[in-house]
């Protein structure tokens, strides 16, 4: 008898599903969910180092950046990488590993949402 199970192959190229964080403020409240989803992007944010560090990722040429490219924020490298897991933790960055580097992008919809979640209808409009 084999103790071997056959797993199922993923799709290399198959698009991950990123939810947005939540509706624009002036929608409707939020949800116990949405306001708890958006509490964690928005604490990830809320720390000056993972700030920076998100920053340069999405300012970083081609909008990505490898770990070696952003390590220069002033703390050590071991601290460079718990806050990059952080902020991919709370959906704000998405990473692949490539060899020996891991390269980060900002999650492009997760981010807009943010935006709209903040902007507010104008007056008169």
């Amino acid at each position: 008898m084999s103790n071997t199970k056959v797993l199922p192959l993923l799709e290399p190229d198959a698009p991950v599903a990123e939810a947005p964080c939540c509706p624009p403020l002036a929608e409707r409240p939020f949800t116990a969910e949405e306001a708890e989803r958006t509490a964690k992007m928005f604490k990830a944010l809320g720390d000056p180092v993972r700030l920076r560090l998100f920053s340069l990722v999405a300012s970083h040429e081609g909008g990505e950046a490898c770990v070696c490219d952003i390590s220069d924020v002033g703390v050590s490298q071991p601290t460079v990488s718990h806050h990059l897991k952080k902020l991919k933790e709370a959906g704000l960055l998405t990473s692949e590993r490539r060899g020996t580097w891991v390269y980060y992008k900002v999650a492009p919809s997760v981010v807009a949402a943010m935006g709209q979640m903040l902007a507010l209808p104008r007056e008169g409009a």
